[in-house]
């Protein structure tokens, strides 16, 4: 069992899986910040100074100025704000992700292989088939037909 782990740790998905993990967790934090620190507040402007993580709707039927104060006098509330932000960052880490898997296929494309020549063996074989296309057929090569006796 321990041979077939280190075989499947060993393979190269592996561990572009891990690399690919750890990069999106560093990358979760750009975008929240991107999207808290930089999106939210012009939309909250354009929208007349609206916030969209104080969103909220309290389950236990008390008034409460803001969800922190909510939050503070454990209400239970539905946070369909934050809910727009997440909606919103998961708008952006999706279309970041497709910008860069496009980028990569196109330098996969650019960067193909050329296709390998074929075995030595496959070629002369290719060679013999085309020498004996080329040659002329021989009247004296073909078998007898019951036409003409042998």
């Amino acid at each position: 069992m321990l041979e077939e782990f280190k075989k499947f740790i060993s393979r190269g998905n592996v561990v572009e899986l891990a690399v690919g993990i750890i990069i999106g967790a560093a990358f979760t934090g750009i975008v929240n910040s991107l999207v808290k620190d930089i999106l939210m507040p012009p939309i909250g402007w354009i929208m007349g100074g609206i916030d969209f993580s104080n969103y909220f709707f309290s389950l236990s039927g008390g008034p409460y100025e803001s969800l922190q104060a909510a939050e503070a006098a454990g209400a239970a509330t539905v946070n369909y704000g934050r809910f727009i932000n997440a909606c919103i960052n998961f708008l952006i880490v999706s279309g970041a992700l497709f910008m860069i898997v496009r980028q990569v296929n196109r330098l996969h494309l650019l960067h193909k292989e050329a296709p390998k020549a074929a075995p030595r063996q496959e070629q002369l074989l290719e060679e013999i088939r085309d020498a004996l296309r080329a040659r002329p057929k021989d009247v004296s090569d073909a078998p007898p037909s019951p036409d003409r006796p042998a």
